[in-house]
């Protein structure tokens, strides 16, 4: 009768973890979907020459950018949560952190690129913006290798 609290206890907990490691990864993911677009609609602005269809897909990348912001929040805090929550990992967890500082510096650079669209002042082509493009694929592959992996 003792132990039960305790057994109810370490069950609650596992499940907690449980469930703020199923909201980072929606999250996350959810914040990669921005990731992902955004760079795409940059192909398509740094392309377009019809005004009323550069403003639509500025009012959509505004849109997008801000949303893709709000979801990152939520992605970042549950992380910090199961890192706090497991302890500190070992040495692919600091290169996942780190690739986690480079995604946010991605995502202000797409914010700074955005603010450029603004004001008419893009001098990149549509090709640089593929390339930028594939980055964060590259980035996710990584870590998603780094998490399951572990290899050290």
């Amino acid at each position: 009768m003792g132990n039960r609290p305790r057994v109810i206890q370490t069950f609650d907990r596992r499940n907690t973890m449980l469930l703020v490691k199923s909201l980072h990864i929606v999250f996350v993911t959810s914040w990669f979907a921005g990731l992902f677009y955004l760079p795409r609609v940059f192909v398509n602005l740094a392309m377009e020459t019809n005004e009323a269809a550069t403003a639509r897909l500025l009012s959509m990348a505004r849109k997008l950018y801000r949303f893709m912001t709000i979801l990152a929040v939520p992605a970042l805090a549950f992380g910090l949560w199961l890192w706090l929550g497991y302890g500190i990992g070992g040495g692919w967890l600091h290169v996942k952190l780190a690739l986690v500082a480079v995604l946010l510096g991605y995502h202000h650079a797409c914010g700074h690129l955005l603010k450029k669209f603004e004001a008419g002042a893009n001098r990149r082509s549509h090709r640089w913006y593929r390339w930028f493009n594939e980055m964060p694929v590259i980035i996710l592959f990584a870590v998603v290798l780094l998490v399951v992996l572990k290899p050290f």
